[in-house]
C-alpha cells in the first residue's frame, strides 16, 4: 500500500477518534475504515474480538460498551439503532481477527497498538507486521515441503541439503552458512529470522513451487526434487536480478524473534495503560 493511502486511512482513523476523559470509537464509524461495506459483515469479528477479549483476561464489558444511537432517515425522521462503544484495545482486538487481506485490516493493527500517533512509526510497524506475516508463510510453507519430501522418500539429512541447495542459488553461489556469516547469524539460529520481507517471499514461492511441482510431475527421491527446488530458485533470482534486487546483498533485518518480544510488551503496556484509563474514568464518576 502506498505512503498517500496509508495517510488517508491514518486521517480517517483519526477522524472518527473520540475523546472524553478517555478516547473510543464506534463500531459503525470504524467499520468503513477497515475496509468493510456492510455492518453484518464485521458483526462476526466483532464477537471473535470480545472472545479474544475474555481470553485474555479482560472484561468485554469495560471494552465493548452496548449503546443505542439515533441517526437521520431520508424522510426527515430519527431511527435507533445499536452500535458499540470501542476503547482503544478493543479496537486493537477487532483490528487482530479482521479480513488479513484486507489492507486497512493491517495498518490498523500498528495504529491502534502504538502509543504514538507519529505517521512516520505507524509505517515502521506496519514493515514489520508484513515481515513477521511473511516469515510465518515460510515456516507453513517450508514444513508442507518438508512433510512431501518425507512421504517421497527423502529423509531429514536429506531435506537440509535440499534447502541448503536452494539457497545456494538464490544467494548468487552462497550457501547458507556463508550468508549466517555475512548477516551475522549464529550457527544454530535459522537464517530467515533476519532476512528482509522481500527474500522471505521469495524463498516461499520457491519452496512452493517446489511442494507443487513434486506433487504434479510425481517426483520421488533426494534428486529428483532437489534438482526441482535449484531449478525453482534459480527462476526466482534471474526474476529478482532482472528488478535490480540481489539477496546476497541486501542488508540482515532486526531478529524476528526480537520484533515479536517487543510487540509483545508494547500490547501488554496497551493493556496496563487501559486499564488506569479505565480505573480513572470509574473514580471521576464517583467523584461527580
Amino acid at each position: 500500500m502506498e505512503s498517500k493511502q496509508l495517510k488517508l486511512i491514518f486521517q480517517t482513523l483519526d477522524d472518527v477518534r473520540h475523546q472524553n476523559g478517555q478516547e473510543y470509537w464506534y463500531a459503525r464509524e470504524l467499520f468503513p475504515c477497515l475496509g468493510y461495506s456492510k455492518w453484518e459483515n464485521f458483526l462476526p469479528v466483532i464477537q471473535k474480538a470480545k472472545e479474544a477479549c475474555k481470553n485474555s483476561g479482560s472484561s468485554t464489558d469495560d471494552h465493548f460498551l452496548d449503546i443505542q444511537k439515533m441517526v437521520p432517515l431520508g424522510s426527515g425522521g430519527n431511527r435507533e439503532i445499536p452500535d458499540i462503544k470501542l476503547t482503544r484495545y478493543a479496537s486493537y482486538l477487532i483490528a487482530v481477527n479482521g479480513d488479513p487481506r484486507k489492507q486497512e485490516i493491517a495498518f490498523a493493527q500498528a495504529y491502534f497498538v502504538t502509543q504514538t500517533r507519529k505517521f512516520e512509526l505507524m509505517e515502521k510497524r506496519m514493515e514489520e507486521l508484513e515481515r513477521l506475516d511473511a516469515r510465518e508463510k515460510l515456516k507453513i510453507t517450508e514444513k508442507e515441503f518438508g512433510a512431501l519430501a518425507f512421504a517421497r522418500g527423502v529423509d531429514g539429512k536429506g531435506i537440509a541439503l535440499i534447502r541448503s541447495r536452494g539457497d545456494e542459488e538464490l544467494f548468487g553461489k552462497k550457501k547458507t552458512e556463508e550468508m549466517k556469516k555475512i548477516l551475522g547469524v549464529s550457527k544454530d539460529k535459522p537464517l530467515a529470522d533476519v532476512l528482509p520481507t522481500v527474500t522471505l517471499k521469495a524463498k516461499d514461492l520457491a519452496t512452493a513451487m517446489t511442494t507443487e511441482n513434486a506433487r504434479k510431475k510425481n517426483l520421488y527421491g533426494l534428486v529428483p526434487i532437489g534438482r526441482e527446488h535449484v531449478s525453482n530458485n534459480q527462476s526466482i533470482r534471474e526474476a529478482l536480478v532482472k528488478s535490480d534486487i540481489y539477496p546476497e546483498s541486501l542488508p540482515a533485518g532486526e531478529n524476528i524473534k526480537a520484533i515479536e518480544i517487543r510487540h509483545r510488551k508494547e500490547l501488554k503496556a496497551l493493556q496496563i495503560k487501559q486499564k488506569k484509563e479505565l480505573e480513572q474514568a470509574r473514580k471521576n464518576i464517583k467523584t461527580k
